[in-house]
C-alpha cells in the first residue's frame, strides 16, 4: 500500500506520516527542500530561490520520491507526493490555518510567529507558482484527494488513526 500525505509547510505531514507508517509497518518516503537544505548547509529559502531558476532541483527530488515509492509499502510525505507518485492507494491532504502553521514553524525553527507567518506565505506562493509552471499542478486544487483533515483540530495520534482507518476502508495490502 502507498499512502501519500500532503499539506503546506507546518501542516504536520511529516509527524503524522511517520506515525501512520509506524502503525501500519510501512516505510516513510520523505525527501524535501528541508532535507536538501540540511544536507547542503543552505537555508530552506536559499534552496527555494535556487529552485525558482533551476527546475532540475525539483525534478531530481521528484525522481527520488517516485523511485522510492515505486518499491511499494510506504507513506510518502511531501508536498507533491499525491500528484507525482504513480497510483497511490490513498491521497491525504492535511490542512491547517496559516496561524496554526506559523505557530508550529515558529516553535520548530526558532523564529517569531510574525516571521514564520511571512515565511509560510512566501513559501506557499513560491511553491504554487513553481509547481504550476513545472507540472501544471495547482496545490490549491484538492479534487484528487481521498480525504482532507484539519490538523489544527486533531492530535497527531488522532490524525494517524483516521488515516489508517481510511486506508483500511479503501483497501490495499496492509501488513497490520
Amino acid at each position: 500500500m502507498i499512502i501519500a500525505i500532503s499539506g503546506k509547510a507546518g501542516s504536520g505531514k511529516s509527524s503524522v506520516g511517520e506515525r501512520v507508517a509506524q502503525i501500519l509497518g510501512l516505510r516513510v518516503v520523505s525527501h524535501s527542500f528541508k532535507t536538501l537544505a540540511q544536507k547542503t548547509g543552505k537555508t530552506l529559502m536559499e534552496i527555494q530561490k535556487e529552485a525558482a531558476s533551476n527546475p532540475a532541483i525539483d525534478k531530481d527530488m521528484d525522481e527520488i520520491i517516485r523511485s522510492e515509492a515505486a518499491k511499494g509499502d510506504c507513506v510518502v510525505v511531501t508536498w507533491l507526493g499525491p500528484w507525482i507518485v504513480k497510483h497511490p492507494d490513498l491521497r491525504v491532504w492535511l490542512d491547517a490555518t496559516d496561524q496554526t502553521r506559523a505557530a508550529r514553524i515558529s516553535g520548530r525553527d526558532g523564529m517569531g510567529e510574525r516571521a514564520a507567518l511571512e515565511h509560510i506565505r512566501k513559501r506557499d506562493a513560491d511553491n504554487r507558482k513553481r509547481y504550476l509552471a513545472l507540472y501544471g499542478i495547482d496545490i490549491e486544487d484538492r479534487n484528487e484527494f481521498d480525504i482532507t483533515l484539519n490538523s489544527g483540530k486533531f492530535s497527531i495520534e488522532q490524525l494517524a488513526q483516521m488515516i489508517t482507518a481510511a486506508a483500511r476502508v479503501k483497501g490495499g495490502e496492509l501488513k497490520k
